[in-house]
């Protein structure tokens, strides 16, 4: 049978923060297994994907930080190269790379690919309107516009994009609209930016999406439904200085719109791969024949880039292959709400990684990816799954049966005369190792984890039926047979389950003592090789919530200096409505705090009161004063605000209860990651700290920390 061509092109993460769990679900794990399966099956593929740093979302990091976008770009992508290698994904192999935008060749790359459309006559120069700052006094990119989403109302909706919809947005359309950096509202001024004539292409892609029933069903949907509104063409520079420069003479100030740009990094990729080798032609056998198939993995928010924007580029510049499939996950939730950095309620896989090894989380992400329909991601869930499903399942399986046939025969007995049980069982393993290669082909991970996970449980079944406790008294020989066809279901796992999680099964198949490696060809049912056995390592640990626990350390409370202060004097703010200028003793020293309370609180209510302070936040300034710390009050959400105080006073300085005096400065998104909010406990309403043990913020004697009127369970602190 002919080797296969395969192009693995994975989404390249923003270098603004560290891959999450979200992430790892929706755009890293299933490429890594989907790969790590067809190179067992002997085919060629090319996985190729890198650190995205150009755009806005390094330049606001960067601005926050008072730091160079390059060094934001640098930090996550060494944080990202180290959490998806200790993933297991991105592993060394000769046809994989993880590269970076900021390569020289990534540069001409897509510059070409900008020269040859423009030659083409796919892109023109046209004016538009664009938000701009009069306070900033400049051009802002669309993520440094933020306002109410025009299609579904949710607050903090960017210019480019809503989370809560998932809708495209310019920020024109944006209700209320506000510049990012200074909270001022921008102007609408006229521009001039070339442009991709996306709606030349609209029939071309028609035809193109025709065929592809082979498609998950919400990126068919969502393409065809693009397709329907009809293309418009689109904008591909902006007015910033970081990215990729414009090759012609006059654009100095303007930069490849990042969108653009990025996605070109799945054709720059595999012509460095090329150069790496040494054979800088070797990117065509990927690109120009027919008969390699690309695969292209992302999160459902990125579908129209790669099934629409991204062939239409590829078909202007010409003798290109298009996407063969193009593999698009929903959103995977926590506590009802998409993991993402901007909402800062994610957790990082470094963190993980540095309690927790990598395959208890690859089978959970894998078992409750969100390939259909969006999931919910909880630490109770995933305790539960591995416990109950890999460990006393698969895990438990496996030992039982090594376990049992290294102490009673120290090596793996000989097959003799198969009963009907036998030959069951073994058909059995047929079919689900072939249902598992079917999914995975078929880019079903989940549904593959479910088969294989099949398999484990007729195995049990099998040696319950099977016991061979009671034969090796009475039969050896039977004892033998059954405990060989069991090591044979453990090979089948083995060989099976090394896509989903290769860590554990490398160390099951060296504990069978079997040759080469568990990866090295798709052989589930082939004979055992004769092999000594010794008692083995439990392959997977249960988990307890203690367990759990360190990995929030980047949420729990000791990362927060939450201290009691005084307010001592309150003035309206000299350049805003809604500001106030607070000056709060904290004992050893009085700070100024910005807050926006003028709506809700007349400055005589605020004198004088006594108020949670967040002291170790960066200071950040607000209309021209600066804030060195933040008040905490609770927001219903609905206009209803409120301070929070200790429930009886303490004297200015005193630490909340479980925060770290003196703990490292942090910036406002970080300190976003710690969801507090109000909540009905067994001992009436409470302020509550939500991490891996829900903890009621309260002071060292026992004085809890109130809002000053009642507020609804549910509303949020900050």
């Amino acid at each position: 049978m002919p080797r296969k061509k395969i192009l693995v092109a994975v989404a390249w993460p923003y270098a603004n923060g560290a891959i999450h769990m979200g992430h790892m679900a929706g755009c890293y794990l299933p490429p890594d297994i989907f790969t790590r399966y067809h190179r067992m099956r002997g085919n060629r593929v090319l996985m190729v994907s890198g650190s995205d740093e150009h755009g806005t979302p390094i330049t606001v990091t960067a601005e926050e930080e008072g730091v160079s976008p390059e060094t934001v770009a640098k930090r996550y992508h060494r944080v990202n190269m180290d959490s998806l290698l200790g993933m297991g994904v991105f592993y060394p192999h000769e046809d994989t790379l993880f590269t970076e935008t900021s390569t020289e060749n990534h540069k001409e790359v897509v510059q070409d690919l900008f020269l040859r459309l423009k030659e083409n006559g796919h892109i023109f120069l046209r004016e538009m309107i664009s938000p701009y700052c009069p306070k900033c006094q400049r051009f802002l990119p669309d993520r440094y516009v933020e306002g109410v989403c025009p299609h579904c109302d949710s607050k903090g909706a960017r210019g480019d994009q809503c989370d809560s919809c998932g809708k495209t947005l310019d920020p024109v359309d944006l209700i209320l609209p506000t510049c990012k950096k200074c909270g001022t509202a921008p102007e609408m001024r006229t521009t001039e930016h070339f442009f991709l004539r996306l709606s030349a292409f609209e029939e071309k892609l028609l035809a193109y999406t025709e065929d592809k029933e082979h498609w998950r069903q919400n990126t068919k949907r969502f393409t065809e439904n693009w397709l329907r509104s009809g293309l418009k063409d689109r904008p591909i520079t902006r007015d910033i200085k970081w990215g990729v420069p414009i090759p012609l003479e006059g654009y100095e100030d303007k930069r490849i719109y990042v969108w653009f740009e990025a996605v070109t990094g799945y054709l720059s990729a595999p012509k460095e791969w090329a150069l790496h080798r040494g054979e800088p032609s070797a990117w065509e056998e990927f690109w120009k024949d027919p008969e390699c198939k690309h695969y292209y993995f992302l999160g459902k928010d990125n579908i129209p880039f790669h099934s629409i924007i991204w062939p239409a580029m590829l078909t202007g510049y010409g003798g290109l292959e298009l996407p063969y499939d193009v593999v698009a996950n929903e959103y995977m939730h926590f506590k009802g709400e998409k993991l993402s950095k901007s909402r800062g309620n994610v957790v990082s896989v470094q963190d993980y990684l540095a309690h927790l090894p990598p395959d208890h989380l690859r089978y959970y992400l894998t078992a409750n990816a969100p390939e259909n329909r969006d999931s919910e991601f909880t630490w109770d869930d995933l305790i539960t799954r591995v416990n109950e499903e890999l460990v006393s399942t698969l895990g438990n399986f496996v030992h039982r049966v090594i376990t049992f046939t290294a102490k009673n025969f120290g090596e793996i007995p000989e097959q003799g005369a198969l009963s009907s049980m036998d030959e069951e069982v073994l058909a059995e393993a047929k079919k689900k190792t072939e249902e598992v290669a079917e999914c995975i082909e078929g880019c079903h991970f989940k549904d593959g984890m479910k088969s294989l996970m099949e398999l484990a449980r007729a195995g049990n079944v099998y040696l319950d039926r099977s016991a061979p406790w009671k034969s090796l008294k009475e039969d050896k020989a039977r004892c033998a047979t059954s405990l060989h066809v069991s090591l044979r279901l453990v090979k089948a796992l083995a060989v099976a389950g090394y896509p989903f999680m290769p860590h554990a099964m490398e160390r099951l198949w060296e504990s069978m003592g079997q040759p080469g490696g568990v990866g090295d060809e798709w052989s589930p049912l082939s004979p055992l090789a004769p092999a000594k056995l010794e008692k083995p390592e439990v392959l997977f640990k249960k988990l307890a919530p203690e367990d759990i626990a360190p990995i929030m350390g980047g949420r729990a409370m000791e990362h927060l200096d939450l201290r009691i202060g005084n307010i001592v004097d309150v003035e309206d703010h000299p350049n805003a409505d809604k500001l106030y200028v607070l000056h709060v003793d904290l004992g050893d020293e009085t700070r100024t705090l910005v807050a926006g309370l003028r709506p809700y609180y007349s400055i005589e209510e605020m004198k004088g009161r006594q108020i949670v302070v967040v002291t170790n936040l960066k200071p950040a300034k607000l209309r021209g004063v600066e804030s060195r710390g933040m008040l905490l009050a609770a927001d219903d959400g609905k206009g209803k605000v409120s301070l929070l105080s200790p429930s009886s006073p303490a004297p200015p300085g005193t630490s909340v209860d479980g925060c770290k005096k003196g703990a490292p400065i942090i910036g406002f998104d970080e300190f976003l990651s710690s969801e507090i909010t109000i909540e009905e406990t067994k001992d009436g309403k409470r302020v509550v700290f939500h991490g891996p043990n829900d903890i009621p913020l309260q002071m060292a004697n026992g004085a809890s920390i109130m809002p000053d009127v009642d507020m609804p369970p549910g509303a949020k602190v900050r």
